[in-house]
């Protein structure tokens, strides 16, 4: 217990002295300040607002309309034994893949709030179902960064199947934990099982759509002031980092080059920064993408407060989730490089491309768009789980031989 006790004493002295420097460097350099929270407040009102925004709403309101459960209920034959999650994992994962950082775990943590998700499960959850946009990667890296539009679709499929591979391996994490009751034992024709859990969801909700709908705004306009809140930090600590010389002085001590160090910790604390830092360093070709590949995987310190912040007030833990950005991280550079070697770089679809000349209404309709494609994917996969269950049982039930009682 004392060791425990040193450590958080060790841990609340050193958030003190960062947070004491970081106010030193404010009074210090006050313009670079200033001109790096502007800098960030663009990011996210241009970028990051209209991006998340459509999600938020769509995600609040569906919930509360009771479309969650029955998508629950319809994967949950191919979310629980993949994943070890409910059915309900597969509407975060959909909405994350679409959505982009941090909405994977803002909505594990709303499901682990409402009693959804046992702790373990909501842990699983959002250590793969928060992810990068496909908008940031094909847009603002391949185009906006690197200059080569192909190489957003390498970048995309890269991503999304280490994510994919992380969430396997997280289905070991803590095997015997007891999973929630949602669904289990339940019988029944799978599609009446699913209305009927949209119809109790609905009823134990019973708000009018127009009281759903304020209430999906203004909490989703509460989580967006998070996320740009970090976003804004963030901007000005790295750009007090490198305007402050701290970074000469820790290249110095550790006798590698500036731009190592740059790159190292612009990656580490922010992903936007990382990414174009690492587009503009002289690894090459290759050896830039695959470092974006891991930047993006690893997401950045700035993703992981809002993570932190968002499952503050559940008992979920941000270890596991950390742990897994880890597994990501390096997934995604190794596989980016087997792609290189094998020369597997498919061609990037125009509708990506074009996305970074919209207007911010366009980006709007963009993002909802698709986020309904997705989950339309999703409602194919759980239609066709369901049609093989139903051909798996006919099968069954013709093959089954009826001894005579003796």
């Amino acid at each position: 217990m004392g060791v425990i006790q040193r450590k958080t004493k060790a841990m609340f002295y050193l958030m003190g002295f960062v947070g004491f420097v970081i106010a030193i460097a404010l009074i210090v350099y006050p313009e670079s300040a200033f001109d790096a929270s502007v800098r960030g407040l663009d990011v996210w009102w241009n970028i990051a607002f209209p991006a998340l925004l459509p999600f938020f709403v769509a995600a609040e309101v569906l919930m509360g309309l009771g479309v969650v459960h029955f998508i629950g209920v319809l994967l949950e034959p191919l979310m629980r034994p993949l994943f070890r999650v409910p059915g309900i994992g597969a509407f975060v994962f959909a909405v994350g893949l679409a959505s982009g950082y941090p909405v994977g775990a803002m909505l594990s943590a709303r499901y682990r709030e409402r009693g959804e998700l046992s702790k373990e499960e909501g842990e699983r959850l959002m250590c793969f179902t928060n992810t990068a946009d496909p908008l940031f990667m094909s847009g603002a890296v391949a185009v906006g960064m690197l200059g080569w539009p192909q190489i957003g679709v390498t970048i995309a499929i890269v991503h999304y199947l280490s994510t994919l591979c992380t969430g396997l391996m997280m289905r070991f994490y803590k095997p015997k934990a007891i999973p929630s009751g949602q669904h289990r034992g339940s019988k029944g024709f799978i599609l009446h099982r699913a209305g009927s859990a949209l119809v109790t969801a609905r009823q134990k909700d019973n708000r009018t759509f127009g009281t759903l709908m304020g209430d999906a705004i203004k909490k989703s306009m509460n989580s967006l002031l998070v996320v740009g809140g970090y976003i804004i930090l963030f901007s000005v600590v790295i750009e007090l980092f490198n305007t402050s010389g701290i970074a000469e002085k820790i290249a110095a001590a550790l006798s590698m080059s500036m731009e190592s160090v740059l790159l190292f910790t612009n990656g580490l604390l922010e992903i936007t920064l990382g990414c174009q830092r690492a587009a503009q360093s002289s690894l090459g070709v290759q050896g830039s993408i695959v470092i974006i590949s891991a930047i993006i995987a690893w997401s950045g310190v700035s993703v992981l407060g809002q993570v932190a912040s968002f499952i503050s007030s559940t008992d979920l833990s941000i270890r596991p989730y950390i742990f897994a950005r880890l597994v990501h991280a390096t997934l995604a550079a190794l596989f980016t490089a087997l792609l290189f070697k094998f020369d597997l770089v498919p061609a990037l679809p125009s509708a990506a491309v074009d996305y970074v000349t919209l207007g911010l209404g366009a980006r709007y309709l963009f993002a909802t768009t698709t986020l309904l494609k997705v989950l339309l994917i999703w409602a194919g996969a759980g239609l066709g789980t369901m049609i093989l269950t139903a051909l798996f049982r006919a099968k069954i039930a013709t093959f089954r031989i009826n001894h005579p009682k003796s």
